[in-house]
């Protein structure tokens, strides 16, 4: 099935997925992981993309994301990709492509599923057995959402400012969200969403973004069409 064309409306969140090429390593020690949030703040900003929420692993990525401008995130992970492959191949003596392909991402609707899938994305060390707590895990946005770290990449949104009104209270609110694990039936849908490029949201949010793009934000139907 021949893949959507990327679409990037300004003012709508956007999950990302960046994966290493045939699920090679892409990120081999903290200097990498260091290197790649380097640039990724540096284009963030080139670019006028807000950084919400991130997860670096040590074959993929997840970035959840909004554009200020229309194609800011395809211009901010072009320009992410090209430098940090650049940097790798020379730190690791090593020649060729390091991602699988093109990014992929999916629209995201702010009610009710942009925490959802925030809290998807910085439990992703969790779900791998790697920390028991999101908060053990150093390269992820937990940190700063959950606990206060500051860092200059990460950017709140509306959903997450709306947990109370001093920071301490946001925080407490975000932890007390992580006391459950996302459910399967939203991890199932995120995953589908962002896999095969589509929107995560309800069937309203679907319409709009349709209307919005020309394009579609549902499955589409498998198999042959009827016989007429």
């Amino acid at each position: 099935m021949a893949r959507l064309p990327r679409v990037g409306p300004a003012g709508i969140p956007q999950h990302l997925i960046q994966r290493g090429n045939n699920r090679q390593v892409c990120f081999a020690s903290d200097q990498d992981f260091s290197v790649y949030a380097h640039w990724l703040k540096k284009y963030a900003l080139e670019f006028s993309v807000d950084v919400h929420a991130w997860v670096f692993m040590t074959n993929h990525v997840h970035l959840l994301v909004t554009p200020a401008i229309d194609g800011g995130v395809s211009k901010m992970m072009q320009a992410l990709g090209r430098y940090y492959v650049r940097y790798f191949n020379r730190e690791y003596q090593r020649t060729g492509t390091l991602w699988e392909g093109r990014f992929k991402s999916s629209l995201v609707q702010s009610e009710r599923y942009l925490l959802q899938c925030q809290r998807y994305i910085e439990l992703n060390p969790v779900r791998a057995n790697m920390v028991a707590d999101p908060g053990d895990y150093v390269w992820s946005s937990y940190q700063c959402n959950a606990l206060g770290k500051t860092s200059a990449l990460c950017s709140p949104n509306a959903e997450y400012l709306s947990l109370g009104k001093e920071a301490s209270d946001r925080q407490y609110r975000y932890r007390a969200l992580f006391r459950h694990h996302v459910e399967t039936e939203m991890i199932n849908e995120i995953r589908q969403s962002v896999n095969k490029g589509l929107v995560l949201g309800s069937g309203h949010f679907k319409d709009e973004i349709e209307q919005l793009t020309g394009q579609r934000a549902r499955p589409g139907h498998m198999g042959r069409p009827p016989l007429g």
